[in-house]
């Protein structure tokens, strides 16, 4: 389990920068609860704005497929398109949302191919299947999220308060009348001063201006806006008052989010700390043994019972067992602890695997349906934290829980791993790009506690060759940082997973 470096009750956010890579962990009262990462040769692209073009039409599936420059094209369902998203009047012309009889249009009614269309990723091409596309645009900013095609204000229901809600709710309808547009008032502006969500207001209406000049001006199919990189993102998107620090190991990265939130987000700034330890900070803080463990099937509780958490791609199963907890008064009692404990487990690994779409619980069999509703209250109340939408059914006659999360992102084991060659996709192990990353940081971690004249790494072939091609640059640029030369030697009898760093 990881553990705090220092003393204290609140949240932590750190961030591991590399040349190539970004790592950022949220750590809630001590344990590591979500770990996001993003690749400069892979971003992420939700939230981006495409101009593209249709470029085919599935009446059978009521869905379009439209090119917006990725090596995939991304897939458009009619419930997805407002009739007024044509981009012949540049946004400007609507049309019926209903056909004649008052049935919803089909897919032809409203796209056909070659035409151009102004879309947003809603969902990250993940496995197989290309981006998940959207042409209802809407913007975030710190408080608020713009609705281009609405004209209502709506606020988040994580805000309990009803007095909080409707003054917020008053706050945006007047200054509505002055910008326009449709907002939804995120969970961040519980207190927020009005001046403050004004100015959100005003900064979204300029983006959003920036963008429709630039669908008028441009024709093909082309970018229209990226959303933020994900060190901004976290402090757009993650802080609040229940968060404590926000630790970065990067001075340069740190100087960034400093001048950012210095703009956007004034009481962070006290927060953002840049930390400069000879020691690895996922290291002090344990998070690179959590991640190792995420990876696993197997997730040991407390007690002695254990998850098996098997990810398909059809689905997602998560079975819960009593291993070696026998209790201390009978067996229901020993059963119902158990399930509690796995509920509370559950929804952790839920967020730290990042795993989405349809997911089976198998909790141990419970003959009290007392029992069964105050497990089901523990899940609902242990995802009460995440930021994934999720919906939870009841017991099933076969004693499963069925529940859908929302995934917008590829799961942790998508993004470091990939099927085994070796055993025809029934396991995975990590890419032969996560290996190198390893041992860049490795390099790191060594040069900081010794003091080599040289370096050699062993490792398996293909690791070998992305280092010498791919990542050459890489390692060039980490060669003239710790001022050591660096020299690779392939071992043919490595596993992927493999390697030595030799000092010299």
């Amino acid at each position: 389990m990881t553990t705090r470096a220092e003393g204290g009750t609140g949240d932590e956010i750190l961030i591991n920068v590399t040349p190539r890579e970004t790592r950022v962990a949220v750590v809630e009262n001590g344990v590591l609860q979500e770990i996001l990462i993003e690749r400069a040769g892979r971003r992420g692209l939700v939230g981006n704005i495409y101009k593209g073009r249709v470029a085919r039409v599935l009446p059978g599936m009521e869905a379009a497929f439209v090119d917006i420059g990725l090596e995939r094209a991304a897939f458009l369902h009619v419930s997805d398109i407002r009739p007024e998203c044509r981009l012949e009047s540049c946004l400007s012309e609507t049309a019926t949302p209903t056909t004649a009889n008052g049935t919803a249009p089909v897919i032809t009614d409203l796209v056909r191919e070659g035409q151009e269309l102004v879309v947003q990723v809603i969902k990250d091409p993940i496995g197989t299947k290309g981006a998940r596309l959207t042409t209802h645009i809407t913007l975030p900013s710190r408080f608020l999220v713009f609705l281009a095609d609405s004209d209502v204000a709506g606020v988040s229901v994580k805000i309990d308060g009803e007095r909080e809600r409707q003054r917020l709710k008053e706050v945006v309808n007047a200054f509505r009348a002055e910008f326009g547009g449709g907002y939804i008032v995120r969970t961040a502006a519980e207190g927020a001063e009005a001046w403050a969500l004004r100015a959100d207001m005003q900064f979204l209406q300029r983006l959003w201006s920036s963008i429709q000049d630039r669908i008028c001006e441009t024709s093909g199919i082309i970018a229209l806006y990226e959303d933020l990189p994900l060190v901004l993102r976290v402090l757009r998107d993650f802080v609040g008052d229940n968060v404590e620090k926000v630790r970065i190991d990067s001075r340069e990265t740190s100087q960034r989010m400093l001048q950012f939130a210095e703009k956007f987000v004034p009481e962070m700034v006290s927060r953002l700390e840049h930390y400069p330890g000879e020691r690895p900070i996922f290291e002090l803080y344990g998070i690179d043994d959590e991640i190792q463990r995420a990876l696993g099937k197997k997730v040991h509780l407390k007690s002695g019972g254990y998850l098996v958490v098997d990810q398909t791609e059809a689905m997602t199963t998560i079975d819960v067992n009593t291993g070696a907890y026998v209790g201390h008064r009978n067996l229901e009692e020993t059963i119902f602890k158990t399930n509690l404990e796995a509920a509370a487990a559950i929804a952790r690994q839920l967020r730290l695997r990042n795993l989405g779409g349809i997911i089976i619980l198998d909790f141990i069999d419970m003959a009290s349906e007392e029992h069964r509703q105050a497990v089901l209250k523990a899940l609902e109340k242990h995802l009460e934290k995440d930021r994934a939408k999720s919906h939870i059914s009841q017991v099933s006659p076969l004693g499963l829980v069925e529940m859908t999360r929302k995934r917008t992102r590829e799961s942790l084991g998508q993004i470091l791993c990939e099927p085994c060659p070796l055993c025809d996709g029934r396991g995975s192990i990590k890419t032969a790009e996560t290996i190198c990353y390893e041992i860049f940081r490795e390099l790191l971690r060594e040069t900081r506690q010794y003091a080599p004249r040289q370096f050699v790494v062993l490792a398996a072939p293909d690791v070998v060759d992305v280092m010498l091609d791919q990542e050459s640059h890489s390692v060039a640029q980490l060669e003239a940082f710790i001022e050591i030369p660096i020299k690779f030697q392939a071992e043919v009898l490595y596993s992927r997973e493999q390697y030595d760093v030799v000092l010299m």
